[in-house]
């Protein structure tokens, strides 16, 4: 049975913080209370939604959507889809598929009129699985600023 795909709520937090690990391991883990605020930002802020997919009550697979107003494209919002992640015990059973369809289907139904996301890998593989998910490469180039220092 394929697993549930929701929008996360408060009470996902202690959950999401493991599943998050599996996304980027040598991450110091993140102090309590500053996890606590974050999250609860990232609740409140208009136009985000963290999807989860869970199984048998365990988070197994989640993205973020972030809708943003726009000027142009007839003031279209455009969209961003950014940490996507799947228990490493539970990859590749269309989990990970599944919150990006989730993710790409609220973008559509609130008139975005496009998604986009980057990835840090350079894997073959993970591009195969975003262009199943949807996805096309070569269309743009994503260039990234990081703060000096």
């Amino acid at each position: 049975m394929p697993p549930a795909i929701r929008a996360a709520e408060a009470r996902d937090l202690d959950q999401l913080l493991v599943l998050l690990r599996h996304l980027n391991p040598a991450d110091p883990p993140v102090p309590p209370e500053a996890a606590a605020r974050a999250w609860a930002a990232l609740l409140a802020h208009p136009g985000v939604t963290v999807f989860l997919a869970e199984a048998a009550g365990e988070a197994i697979a989640s993205c973020t959507l972030i809708q943003v107003p726009n000027l142009t494209r007839g003031t279209r919002p455009y969209a961003f889809i950014e940490n996507v992640v799947t228990h490493a015990a539970h990859r590749r059973r269309g989990h990970g598929r599944a919150v990006l369809a989730a993710a790409l289907s609220a973008a559509w139904a609130a008139g975005c009129y496009k998604a986009m996301l980057l990835t840090g890998s350079t894997q073959e593989a993970t591009f195969r699985f975003y262009e199943g998910a949807g996805f096309r490469r070569g269309e743009k180039t994503g260039l990234i600023a990081r703060p000096p220092g």
